[in-house]
């Protein structure tokens, strides 16, 4: 999932907000309480600081005097409300950021995964689907990519459709050729897409095996059986947290339901969210009898590879 955090600050968008007061609090509550009750989106708990920098931005961008006006427009246009779940999150990933995440999945995943007759893999907040690609490339590579489903999500609809249509800035190809072989590639990067204008399209055999889908990591259910769970471009050590509390321990069950023999993959500040959302898990299905067993092997088997 698009992950709160810095962004560009959008063209005609140089006046500064108001002071902080009262009324903004209030007009803010109001906007958030709408989206939520509207689109089912809740950044209640989002950092405040950075929520109400960022709403003020598309106030001014839609041309627009106060934060009441927004809600107004964005309740009744979901073109609005669109764009300013753009505002909301960051899209920044690439091909094979990271290149010693992909190595070290070479290494370590893959061998288990060739011991499932099928395996199913779940990108959580796959953004604009850098990742989904790099992904898809390496399962080929290594030769498991035939019996292998990828569900790459986001909870924007926007950057799902830039994912699908699998179209990548040209000029981004030296930097991403340099990450795929650090990453361990085994082959000419060039054989996986094809330069068009500006930009590069990549095969569409990479995705054959690809659902694309909106979801919403707080409140959506989870895909049938898991075996691997990528969460990498859902938060970060630079950017804002979402305060989950109460939300967070009421849809981890539906998120998590690794068995002894799952391996969930992140690397770097991403193992910590994975541990956390974990460890919540594990007290809420020791709670529950029909999931104590789960619980069980989750806490004694759980396998990292980070």
């Amino acid at each position: 999932m698009a992950s709160v955090g810095a962004s560009r600050e959008p063209a005609g968008t140089s006046k500064h907000p108001p002071a902080h007061g009262d009324l903004e609090d209030i007009e803010l509550s109001l906007l958030l309480e709408g989206v939520f009750r509207q689109y089912g989106f809740d950044f209640r708990e989002y950092a405040p600081a950075s929520l109400r920098r960022r709403v003020w931005r598309r106030v001014f961008a839609e041309e627009l005097e106060t934060i009441s006006a927004l809600q107004d427009k964005l309740l009744h246009d979901p073109a609005c409300m669109e764009r300013l779940l753009l505002d909301l999150s960051i899209n920044v990933t690439a091909m094979f950021r990271d290149p010693a995440f992909y190595l070290a999945f070479r290494e370590k995943v893959v061998p288990i995964l060739r011991t499932y007759p099928f395996t199913r893999i779940w990108v959580a907040g796959c953004s604009t689907g850098e990742e989904v690609y790099s992904l898809a490339i390496l399962l080929e590579e290594e030769q498991v990519y035939d019996r292998a489903r990828i569900y790459a999500t986001d909870i924007n609809e926007s950057v799902l459709d830039r994912a699908r249509s699998g179209v990548f800035p040209l000029d981004k190809m030296r930097e991403y050729t340099q990450n795929y072989i650090r990453g361990g590639g085994t082959r000419a990067f060039s054989e996986y897409y094809l330069a068009k204008y500006d930009g590069a399209q990549f095969q569409r055999s990479l995705i054959e095996n690809v659902v694309f889908a909106q979801h919403n990591l707080v409140s959506d259910h989870s895909f049938n059986e898991i075996n691997v769970i990528i969460c990498r471009t859902t938060t970060s050590d630079n950017t804002p947290m979402p305060r989950y509390t109460s939300n967070a321990s009421s849809c981890s069950p539906a998120i998590w339901r690794p068995t002894i023999s799952t391996p969930v993959a992140a690397s770097g500040a991403y193992g910590g969210v994975i541990r956390k959302l974990r460890d919540i898990t594990t007290k809420r299905l020791n709670q529950e009898p029909k999931w104590r067993s789960k619980g069980r092997e989750l806490t004694t088997g759980y396998r990292k590879s980070w």
